[in-house]
């Protein structure tokens, strides 16, 4: 089994300090670039360097985890032809969702948003980047290690991901077939891990459109809610 390290504190190595009103100003700026993130569905076919990707993927690394146990792996795939079985086996599982799989009231929150069976983007964009949630770890022994929190560890990552290619001046799409269990097999990757997403990732075509509804988000009142300190300290306005 895996060798247990003891708990050893110590100082914190990097620390970030700024004014209040620096702090506004970069979360402000944050905020209205961060507005400029579209998920697109057509990719143009300029190259992307894999150095961009892996620095991407590194800082997907850098998320919280429960336990620190960073239950997480992230598949890159740049070759047309494994890009193409990709396609093939997510179209079919599509073909059954859309086919009776789906409910209706599923397939009508669907129409938005306009998604279909064909999946071009799998093919046309540059990259794919398949994430893996590592249900358990493995030990060198072949014994399991439980892994906590799983899901929420996987979703913070893949956050910082999506913000990562953002910030390199990419597009993504979330992709996710059901069951998503071929990838295993094409990407050889082992039991413990389960896919829970294709991110298709590249640069918008010329003429790159977006859904309408996917403009219209939650207004802030609706996704917060402040509970002030009496005394005033951290007051929101």
């Amino acid at each position: 089994m895996t060798k247990p390290i003891s708990y050893r504190p110590i100082p914190l190595p990097d620390r970030q300090d700024m004014s209040d009103s620096r702090a506004i100003s970069l979360t402000s700026d944050f905020l209205a670039f961060m507005k400029c993130r579209h998920s697109v569905r057509d990719f143009s076919s300029r190259a992307i360097p894999e150095e961009v990707i892996s620095n991407c993927i590194a800082i997907a690394g850098t998320a919280p985890s429960g336990a620190n146990q960073q239950p997480w792996h992230f598949a890159a795939i740049s070759d047309a032809n494994l890009k193409a079985r990709i396609r093939g086996a997510a179209e079919k599982e599509e073909e059954r969702f859309y086919d009776g799989g789906a409910g209706d009231e599923w397939l009508a929150a669907l129409e938005p948003i306009g998604t279909g069976v064909s999946k071009p983007h799998l093919t046309d964009a540059p990259w794919l980047i398949v994430v893996f949630a590592q249900r358990y770890g493995a030990n060198p022994d072949g014994s399991r290690r439980k892994h906590y929190y799983v899901p929420e560890s996987v979703g913070l990552a893949t956050g910082m991901l999506i913000t990562a290619l953002h910030k390199a001046g990419l597009c993504s799409l979330t992709h996710t077939p059901n069951p998503m269990r071929f990838l295993n097999g094409l990407l050889n990757r082992p039991e413990n891990e389960k896919p829970v997403m294709i991110l298709a990732v590249g640069h918008a075509a010329r003429e790159a459109t977006v859904p309408m509804a996917a403009k219209i988000k939650k207004p802030l009142d609706q996704i917060m809610t402040i509970h002030r300190s009496e005394t005033g300290n951290g007051a929101g306005k």
